[in-house]
């Protein structure tokens, strides 16, 4: 049977029926003593690396796994000791059976695309919820993104958004610095996001739906482009710096070097906030030979400035001669096992406030409002991005159910 994975056809028909009689959720365990039993969501490579951090934690479980491709679940299937009953495929039926599974948690690491849809669905089957960054590609889905942290919330379930600046501590501090006033009123800031080319996908695909579903990273819709995917890290920090949403934004980008998919590889905007302070963010996403590459924010201010890079130095330099510097050293892995340990923490505890949801609802609205002011080259408002009804669509209709 072929299907197709619009979002709001994938809940409807027979598929909507099959979940609604498959959803029954089940208390989640918070008792401190046991380990949390965890679904994975996405096999390929990252999920692989994420789930060995959960091994390593030895507070957690693989108990099931789910991912479109046969030989990516299987494949992590063998890697984690996972029973061949409990290795789900496909587009819909296995899927509703992996979700509907016995387990206390879902990790997602699913393209960005399903993040709205898995995350919603294993809330309503009960299951604390480990996501990926970005959470979703539109606003609508980071509406439901919204919408399902509050239902977690009421459910006495865990939500955590795995961003890995705001789990380090010298991010923290320095920041925490900056919002109590250490670097004066904030007058302007710098920041951008320059990478090589992220790699490509292997595997079999035996349509042009199963191609860019194995090269999600290079597909606009399923990704959200480099903006939304990667440069969101960047916004998310210039965000928690700001502590409010710019007025409106303007910029540009194309695509001029990656010609695989259709993703740009370079964004230049100006977001301007309140107070005549405004942010220039750059970011490209390709290979030209240099080695200055970087995520990294420079906010400017009366009395001093704060300057921080992932994976760099984090900086700031304050009133009185003030000075905080730390190295975020290998923030990549070591922010995932820091959030890792406080999923682990909140369940046990019964910790079900959820912080990490709007702030990550916010960012991702910031880098779809910039991606807007880009596309259509004009002046996009906050006011006008949060009450956009766009949903996209990747019209993947070849796939296997």
């Amino acid at each position: 049977m072929n299907t197709s994975l619009n979002r709001r056809q994938f809940v409807t028909g027979a598929t909507a029926a099959l979940l609604a009689t498959a959803l029954r959720p089940r208390p989640a365990r918070a008792q401190s003593a046991d380990k949390i039993t965890l679904g994975l969501i996405g096999c390929g490579k990252r999920g692989q690396w994420i789930a060995n951090l959960f091994k390593k934690n030895g507070n957690y479980d693989i108990v099931a796994c789910y991912d479109y491709f046969q030989d990516r679940v299987d494949a992590f299937g063998e890697k984690f000791g996972i029973p061949v009953e409990r290795r789900y495929s496909g587009l819909q039926f296995g899927y509703v059976k992996f979700i509907n599974s016995k387990m206390d948690a879902v990790v997602i690491e699913s393209p960005p695309y399903f993040h709205p849809m898995h995350a919603a669905d294993a809330v309503a089957a009960g299951k604390h919820v480990f996501l990926a960054k970005p959470v979703a590609v539109d606003v609508p889905g980071c509406q439901s993104i919204a919408e399902s942290g509050q239902r977690a919330t009421a459910k006495k379930l865990v939500f955590l958004v795995d961003f890995q600046t705001r789990a380090n501590e010298f991010y923290q501090k320095a920041v925490k610095r900056v919002h109590e006033g250490a670097i004066g009123k904030i007058t302007f800031g710098e920041a951008r996001y320059h990478c090589g080319q992220t790699p490509t996908r292997q595997g079999e695909a035996r349509n042009e739906s199963e191609r860019r579903l194995r090269q999600w990273n290079f597909d606009k819709v399923l990704s959200g482009d480099i903006i939304v995917e990667q440069n969101i890290h960047t916004l998310d920090v210039m965000n928690w710096i700001m502590q409010q949403p710019p007025l409106h934004v303007i910029g540009s980008g194309g695509r001029k070097v990656r010609m695989l998919g259709d993703c740009w590889d370079h964004f230049s905007l100006l977001y301007q906030y309140p107070d005549d302070v405004a942010v220039v963010f750059t970011s490209k996403q390709y290979n030209d030979g240099a080695s200055d590459y970087g995520i990294m924010v420079d906010i400017f201010g009366s009395l001093g400035r704060i300057s921080t890079k992932y994976g760099g130095a984090v900086m700031m330099l304050g009133k009185d001669k003030e000075y905080i510097s730390g190295q975020t050293g290998d923030i990549y892995q070591a922010g995932v096992v820091n959030n890792i340990a406080t999923f682990h923490k909140m369940i046990t505890t019964r910790d079900f406030s959820n912080p990490t949801v709007a702030p990550s609802v916010q960012s991702n609205l910031i880098a779809i409002m910039g991606r807007t002011a880009a596309y259509e080259r004009r002046m996009v408002t906050w006011e006008e991005i949060v009450k956009s009804t766009q949903r996209l669509d990747p019209k993947l209709t070849d796939l296997k159910a």
